[in-house]
């Protein structure tokens, strides 16, 4: 029986999806689970597997095209098996009708020349290749049948094989990756349509450095994961949260929604941009299973394999540079969130203590809020309750 390949909803409230590449062509051969193609949306670029293994057939969606949630851009048949007709083909210029329905049969594998043009490459390979500078060709691929993975490119960069891309334009200038372009594009809209305010707050961070070197040197296992003063910062945000839900809401548009669960999106850089995968349910999860999310994301995210559920569903954004030594910074609003959390470097300062100075370690914490969704008072008593429990953080984490 076919099974169709439809446009996946991949964030709350997404309408639309735009199809960037797909991993095989019309009448190949895919097994279930493996890589079928590229979706881009609003926060990132997706590679969607085959939802059964089969014959890529009825392709109605081509590259490029921007196609409505829920439409069916594909099928995959058996051997012989004829494709239900779809109506219209969507292509980035508008809907066309489609041809007759066809019966397909597996085509062979096509050899693969040394020509650039030939390489048998992932098109996210070849994006991170033209990035980095690669010239694929000089490069041997370990993937399936020979082809070039984006772990083959960072293996090559980072031993040096890599040449300078022949074929670019200008020396001066630097195309942007699909992830930049989305940052880009995201980012100026929420800085230009979405009514920020900010609110500030210093916390002394004592007592949560000292609770993080503890918890790390009682890690048995050399497979479990260390908590990072990033999972404290999550999970204590998280559990304030509970107390503040104006804080976890969305604006939808004409009205506020009160999001159910507390999913903190995390921002990680990767090469070409910034994604933001989810710790679901971060509230009600012990900080060890923070750690361990955290840290296969941050893996998947760095090796360009994250899943539509890994960046699905946050409702608030924690932006940590504090490692980069950075002070304090202000972040833009993830649409449609209502606030994101940016936190700085906790260095040495003098601060007053019953009337004493002494030095401390200290935080900045930065808050931008929507104020469509949150007001002055509401993000200020969030921040209260932020600093309170970085202050004494064995009372809010859940161990």
């Amino acid at each position: 029986m076919a099974i169709s390949v439809v446009m996946p909803a991949l964030e709350m409230a997404q309408e639309t999806g735009k199809l960037l590449a797909w991993r095989k062509k019309e009448g190949d051969h895919v097994a279930k689970g493996e890589p079928l193609l590229e979706i881009e949306t609003d926060k990132a670029v997706v590679e969607i597997e085959s939802p059964a293994g089969g014959i890529l057939a009825g392709v109605t969606s081509h590259e490029g095209a921007i196609v409505p949630v829920g439409d069916i851009i594909a099928w995959i048949v058996a051997p012989g098996e004829q494709v239900p007709a779809p109506s219209f083909v969507a292509t980035p210029t508008g809907r066309t009708k489609t041809e007759p329905p066809k019966t397909f049969t597996a085509s062979p594998v096509a050899a693969q020349s040394g020509a650039p043009q030939s390489v048998n490459i992932s098109p996210k390979a070849r994006r991170l290749a033209k990035e980095q500078g690669i010239d694929v060709a000089r490069i041997k691929g370990t993937g399936p049948e020979g082809s070039i993975t984006t772990e083959d490119i960072i293996a090559a960069k980072e031993s040096g094989a890599s040449l300078p891309d022949a074929t670019s334009s200008s020396a001066n200038s630097t195309a942007l990756s699909a992830i930049a372009r989305l940052m880009a594009e995201r980012t100026t809209k929420s800085w230009t349509t979405v009514p920020h305010f900010f609110v500030v707050r210093d916390a002394d961070s004592t007592a949560l450095l000292e609770l993080q070197k503890k918890l790390k040197s009682n890690i048995q296992s050399p497979q479990s994961s260390s908590p990072t003063i990033t999972d404290c910062l999550v999970g204590l945000t998280a559990r304030v949260l509970e107390r503040h839900p104006a804080l976890n809401s969305s604006w939808t548009g004409d009205n506020i929604r009160s999001n159910p669960d507390i999913n903190i999106s995390l921002a990680i850089a990767v090469t070409g941009g910034v994604v933001a995968p989810v710790i679901q349910k971060a509230n009600s999860a012990p900080l060890a299973d923070i750690a361990a999310q955290r840290s296969a994301l941050a893996e998947r995210a760095r090796s360009g394999k994250l899943s539509p559920a890994d960046i699905s569903g946050g409702t608030f954004t924690i932006s940590n540079l504090g490692m980069l030594k950075v002070d304090s910074f202000t972040a833009i609003i993830t649409p449609p969130q209502a606030a994101v959390l940016a936190v700085g470097a906790a260095s040495d300062r003098v601060i007053a203590i019953d009337g004493s100075a002494t030095v401390r370690p200290v935080m900045t914490l930065t808050l931008s809020s929507d104020h469509r969704v949150v007001d002055g008072w509401r993000a200020a008593a969030f921040m209260n309750d932020l600093v309170e429990a970085i202050r004494e953080p064995d009372k809010w984490l859940r161990l």
